[in-house]
């Protein structure tokens, strides 16, 4: 199921009759636009602080009034309340998807997370590999767990795991965070339900199955690239298990177990499955993926009809998720009442990213209504690089301007869907091309990026040595996860 484009308004420009702030014209004029609008972005979020969402909004208002749009195409007109204004079409028009996907996958996550999923996942794996493989286990750990869950939510979940890790070798502990933050990063930059690629998706009018499969095939080299890293860099830095930290872990652990008692989930002795574990998470990849590859492989049917029914993300995510409250939570003495609570709480945090995903809706819709994206298409076709590299690129800086993956990703896919418009490109290139634009998102963590304090913190690294291992771990899944999308892109273009 193809997810839409963010809006619907004419690829060419419109002539801008009545515009507040027609201050420039031409090719020229629109570039000037662009890099204007680019830089009062990064200044509003780097230097003044705004909140993405509120940056995003008023350089789409500026960008649309300088570049000649109307006030009545930006915002519609109170005469007219069947008018679709600029705004509203590239709001609605990635929310319509985007908002459903990772509401579904945000609810799941929380599931696995309250039930016991990660510690089961991560106890088996270190049993099954023993201490001298532990590091490996920790990143097959965030590898899968990491596909359902947040980054965030990932390492406060799993550190404990890490530091008894760490504390039973009286090694580096590095060597066991390490390999785990890179399978959270991974999922978290290449695969859906997480944010980034959802967002992408639905800028740039691809089916995630082939956004699954794409981030698959470039996120399992960049994995075991990062794991590489992990091992030669944890041998050359020690670092403690940062005692307050696993004092603090163990108190935040406590709390949570009283406050899902006070929801009424009672946690049972006995461990989740590690199968069912497994296979919930397992569920919506696998169906959404049949769905996809049965559009080439079936003939229209019946059976391609239930395949693709089935296969839908919103179908395929809702069967994950009611598959969850049923085996995790009621089968396990859960109460209606405590899935409710559990499920409400989990979509708290979501607000703020569904809002920058919006915005940069409208920020793509303002570009393509102004003319101004065409005319960015124009001369990035004129510079001969592939745009697989330009988009690469432009996510790139974007990141390490400001340092949030979800506005480099969002931005970034605003602005190189015009290019991807002007030739017939297949699903998987298109797919190819987000994963180029989720590596730059990935690049280089530093100061500016909150996971960069939040890896410091739970892990008790130095600022200086998490420049030397966090940030050199994301650019190395960056740069490797670009790489496989570049080459791959050159078979199926």
């Amino acid at each position: 199921m193809s997810l839409p484009l963010a809006a619907t308004t004419p690829t060419e420009a419109p002539p801008h009759t009545g515009g507040l702030l027609l201050l420039i014209d031409g090719t020229a004029g629109l570039l000037t636009v662009a890099a204007l609008g680019i830089a009062l972005l990064l200044f509003l979020i780097i230097k003044v602080r705004i909140q993405p969402f509120v940056a995003l909004l008023a350089v789409s208002i500026a960008v649309g009034l300088l570049a000649g749009l109307s006030v009545t195409e930006l915002f519609g007109t109170v005469q007219r309340s069947d008018a679709v204004s600029t705004i509203e079409s590239g709001m609605g028009g990635i929310l319509g998807h985007v908002a459903i996907i990772i509401g579904l996958g945000t609810m799941l996550g929380a599931i696995l997370e309250v039930s016991g999923g990660a510690e089961v996942l991560a106890s088996r794996l270190l049993n099954l590999f023993g201490e001298k493989r532990a590091p490996l286990a920790m990143g097959l750990t965030g590898l899968i767990f990491g596909i359902p869950v947040f980054f965030d939510v990932g390492i406060f979940v799993l550190a404990p795991i890490v530091y008894a890790a760490a504390k039973r070798s009286g090694k580096s502990i590095l060597l066991y965070c390490l390999p785990l933050l890179a399978g959270l990063s991974m999922t978290h930059a290449f695969l859906p339900p997480h944010p980034g690629p959802v967002a992408a998706a639905g800028l740039l009018h691809v089916d995630l199955g082939w956004v699954i499969l794409m981030g698959v095939v470039c996120g399992i080299p960049a994995v075991l690239a990062a794991w590489a890293f992990s091992a030669w860099i944890g041998k050359r830095i020690f670092v403690a298990v940062p005692q307050d930290m696993v004092e603090a872990a163990a108190e935040a652990r406590l709390a949570v177990i009283e406050e899902q008692r006070a929801q009424g989930v009672v946690p049972r002795e006995d461990p989740v499955p590690l199968g069912t574990v497994l296979g919930i998470i397992g569920t919506p990849l696998v169906l959404i993926l049949a769905a996809t590859f049965s559009s080439i492989a079936l003939d229209p049917s019946t059976l391609r009809s239930v395949v693709e029914f089935f296969g839908s993300p919103f179908v395929a995510l809702t069967i994950a998720l009611l598959l969850a409250y049923y085996l995790l939570g009621i089968r396990r003495g859960w109460s209606r009442k405590s899935l409710e609570t559990v499920s409400t709480s989990s979509l708290k945090p979501v607000g703020n990213i569904l809002l920058v995903v919006g915005a940069g809706g409208v920020f793509g819709a303002v570009l393509k209504a102004s003319g101004v994206a065409q005319a960015l298409s124009d001369t990035f076709n004129d510079v001969g690089l592939p745009v697989i590299v330009l988009a690469y690129l432009i996510s790139v800086v974007l990141r390490v301007a400001q340092g949030s993956a979800t506005v480099a990703i969002v931005t970034t896919a605003g602005i190189v869907a015009p290019l991807l418009a002007e030739t017939d490109h297949s699903q998987a290139f298109v797919a190819l091309v987000i994963m180029a634009i989720s590596a730059g998102s990935i690049f280089a963590s530093h100061v500016n990026d909150g996971g960069f304090w939040m890896v410091a913190k739970y892990f008790g690294i130095s600022e200086r040595d998490t420049l030397k291992t966090w940030t050199v771990l994301e650019s190395v899944l960056s740069v490797v996860g670009f790489v496989m999308a570049a080459v791959l892109s050159l078979v199926v273009s």
